[in-house]
């Protein structure tokens, strides 16, 4: 299925763009632990309300054929709406630049939101596929999410939302400027 979608796009000239969304809470991740064996670790926290979402993309132009990762980051304890990916689509100028294919997975703000529909069809050069419901590992940008809140965040306990959208755009910019991305593809 993905090779079919990936071949379709090649024939259109389209770029594909590997959509996903992705929550970052301010309760630290917890990770690796040096508690002795049989013991578990307790790791001192206070119930923080407040998190950061983000929308972003793993696109890749037809012409280059090189990944780039586009993201933006919501405001505060905000989820994600079809507003939010009809915005992130939309660009800065209110159109894509040419034909777009957006592979997704099946989460319901991509998909069945009347906003996203009504975009998509005032845009023919835009087709959207789904991802395999057993594949989630095929979509690129779900790994960018997990480079930056795993590996690099464990047990980052921010003090607010601010420091928190701070280090994100920081881990999230890190990784599109040292190419893990293209790594990743």
């Amino acid at each position: 299925m993905l090779r079919r979608i990936v071949e379709r796009a090649e024939q259109r000239k389209a770029r594909l763009a590997f959509l996903d969304g992705s929550g970052s809470p301010l309760e630290p991740v917890a990770r690796r632990t040096y508690a002795p064996g049989g013991k578990a670790p307790i790791q001192g926290a206070w119930h923080r309300k407040g998190r950061i979402s983000a929308i972003g993309a793993v696109a890749v132009s037809p012409a280059l054929r090189r990944p780039n990762l586009v993201f933006r980051l919501l405001p505060d304890d905000a989820n994600a709406h079809g507003e939010d990916t009809v915005s992130f689509l939309a660009r800065p100028r209110g159109r894509p630049r040419g034909p777009m294919t957006i592979l997704r997975d099946r989460g319901g703000i991509h998909k069945r939101s009347r906003v996203v529909e009504a975009y998509q069809a005032k845009h023919p050069g835009i087709e959207a596929e789904d991802f395999p419901g057993y594949a989630p590992d095929a979509n690129p940008d779900e790994g960018v999410w997990g480079d930056t809140e795993y590996p690099r965040l464990p047990s980052y306990a921010p003090e607010d939302t601010r420091e928190l959208r701070l280090r994100l755009w920081d881990e999230s910019s890190a990784l599109r400027q040292r190419g893990v991305v293209a790594r990743r593809v």
